[in-house]
């Protein structure tokens, strides 16, 4: 997306009454208190728990509705010797669900134990009739499915035809009817009173394992130490990270950088980070190499490196991630150049609401990948599809504020099969109805969408003096992670910013190197903003206002603060 596209900047709305009550009660900034509010944080109590999440308020997973039912039929499994298979989707959050669950009931069951990833190819997203009927075939009398099977009716009930019990753990939404299942675990399904709605699928298969360790009586610790993998989830699932994803987060970084397991050293070791993680180091180092294996190949060596104990293995495991990965980023840069020129060929592309791109030879592991690169250069809600097995199959992702899920929902009786989220989904349909959906999806996006959702939107925490930017006020903001949805990273605007000196630059002609300050101010502060350089000419104009967030730039050993700039206008300027 040009920077000259024209964003909305958003002031956050904030009761003031509450940000003055709060700077009285914390003695600190009132901006600082103003983030907090605007994040339902109103009083001392309230910021305590936010500033320091403790394990301890994790709820009991007892509340979730089928946990005792999950917790005995388990334990009978165990006890009868029967064959258990855990079953997950090939993304992060299904990899990590897996090994998660997998390896707590491997320490305590010396039985039959296996798991089940289906391939992204041959079988697609979620329950497969192969998984299905390999575990039949195999003897195994109880699956439990982790981040998929609330939309499986069908299949969960031929399982249960052929004796196997299913029991379901998923965060997905789901539809009218349930699967015939022993157990499902989920929170958004009707008549479940758990208090938090919004884990992620390897957030549900770890409040099942705290579930089994209470009851068997041991110690938390045993489920402790699977912190990092259910950070990595919540990270690269992009669920809010607030409430229970919170904590779990927290102290899943926390493990991440002081005692991770031997699978996520050596992935960190792989990309040499000479600092502490945080959880966009999750998102966009150690997530894309985990979905790389299920992208490029089989999603069956991130589980193996999660779970194995060698460190000759794991070495392997990692570079072999590793390897599809760097496969993944030119055959990702290879569609994306391709589907945009398709785009520019294209007439009425500028008119249209929604971005529907079908190419049949395009890779089927990247194609979210690259909905999500289209929409950084036309900002709408976007699908990209390819041809696999015969049959058309994609991804969709969304723009802020607009539920892409529905949009698709509306158009299912186009569909062979479909799921997601509010801004990601997926789906298969037959090669001879793509043309009508794209014409129908067109529709019932131009129809629903507010045009003030095509403009893309800069949502400002709080308005500050440059002169504000200083280290101990950037400690605390440190405090406010880990960031995410719910909790993005702050965003600032200073208004009347200059440049000092003449000093501001464009450099590699496409970024602008920002050295400003406030009129009548001393302080000055470096910035950069990235692909800016077509508005230099605002800053050689005069005054501006300028949004952006705070972070330190380390170089040559010396570490300072500097600004983001996500935007520049005009001061003046509505």
């Amino acid at each position: 997306m040009a920077n000259s596209i024209q964003k909305r900047w958003t002031l956050k709305p904030a009761d003031e009454n509450n940000v003055q009550s709060l700077a009285n009660a914390l003695k600190v900034h009132p901006a600082l208190c103003r983030l907090l509010v605007v994040r339902g944080i109103n009083d001392y109590e309230a910021a305590r728990h936010f500033f320091r999440p403790e394990l301890s308020d994790l709820h009991d997973p007892f509340l979730m509705k089928d946990m005792d039912k999950a917790v005995v039929r388990i334990s009978e499994a165990i006890e009868w010797h029967e064959r258990i298979m855990v079953y997950g989707d090939y993304d992060v959050d299904g990899t990590t669900s897996v090994a998660v669950v997998y390896s707590f009931l491997r320490k305590n069951y010396n039985g039959d134990l296996a798991y089940y990833i289906p391939h992204r190819y041959r079988e697609g997203y979620g329950v497969s009739r192969q998984g299905i009927d390999y575990a039949h075939a195999h003897g195994y009398t109880l699956l439990i499915t982790l981040d998929c099977g609330i939309k499986s009716v069908e299949l969960i009930a031929y399982a249960q035809s052929l004796g196997i019990d299913v029991i379901v753990c998923d965060h997905h939404t789901p539809d009218e009817q349930l699967p015939p299942a022993k157990a499902i675990l989920n929170p958004k399904q009707p008549g479940c009173s758990y208090p938090f709605r919004e884990l992620s699928g390897c957030g549900i298969g770890f409040k099942l394992i705290s579930a089994l360790a209470l009851q068997w009586k041991q110690p938390l610790e045993n489920v402790y130490c699977y912190l990092d993998l259910v950070a990595t989830s919540i990270a690269a699932d992009i669920v809010p990270i607030d409430g229970e994803n919170r904590i779990l987060a927290y102290y899943g970084l926390k493990q991440v950088n002081e005692s991770p397991s031997l699978s996520i050293k050596t992935l960190k070791d792989h990309v040499k980070l000479n600092r502490p993680m945080h959880i966009a180091d999750l998102v966009f180092v150690i997530g894309p190499r985990v979905n790389a294996a299920g992208r490029m190949d089989d999603a069956r060596k991130a589980v193996d490196l999660f779970i194995e104990e060698d460190e000759e293995k794991i070495l392997a495991l990692a570079e072999a991630l590793q390897s599809d990965n760097s496969d993944r980023k030119e055959v990702d840069k290879n569609i994306t150049e391709e589907a945009l020129s398709l785009l520019q060929e294209r007439e009425m592309t500028e008119q249209r609401k929604s971005t529907v791109l079908y190419q049949s030879h395009w890779h089927k592991g990247v194609v979210g990948i690259v909905a999500s690169r289209l929409i950084d250069h036309y900002y709408r809600p976007t699908i990209v599809l390819t041809l696999s097995n015969d049959k058309v199959t994609g991804s969709a992702r969304s723009v802020s504020g607009f539920n892409i899920y529905e949009a698709i929902h509306e158009c299912r009786d186009l569909l062979d099969n479909y799921g997601g989220h509010f801004y990601a989904a997926g789906m298969t349909m037959a090669p001879e109805r793509v043309d009508e959906f794209s014409r129908r999806f067109e529709d019932v996006v131009s129809q629903t969408i507010a045009p003030h959702l095509l403009i893309p939107e800069i949502e400002i925490d709080a308005e500050i003096a440059l002169a504000d930017v200083k280290q101990a006020f950037f400690n605390i903001i440190s405090q406010f992670e880990p960031f995410g949805p719910n909790n993005m990273r702050p965003v600032f605007i200073s208004r009347g910013v200059q440049d000092f000196k003449g000093y501001s630059k464009v450099v590699k002609e496409q970024h602008i190197k920002f050295v400003v300050c406030q009129k009548g101010q001393q302080d000055v502060i470096d910035g950069v903003g990235f692909n800016m350089a077509d508005k230099f000419a605002i800053v050689e104009s005069g005054l501006f206002d300028m949004v952006y967030t705070i972070d330190e730039n380390e170089f040559n050993g010396v570490t300072k603060l500097q600004v983001k700039v996500l935007d520049i206008r005009e001061s003046g300027r509505p």
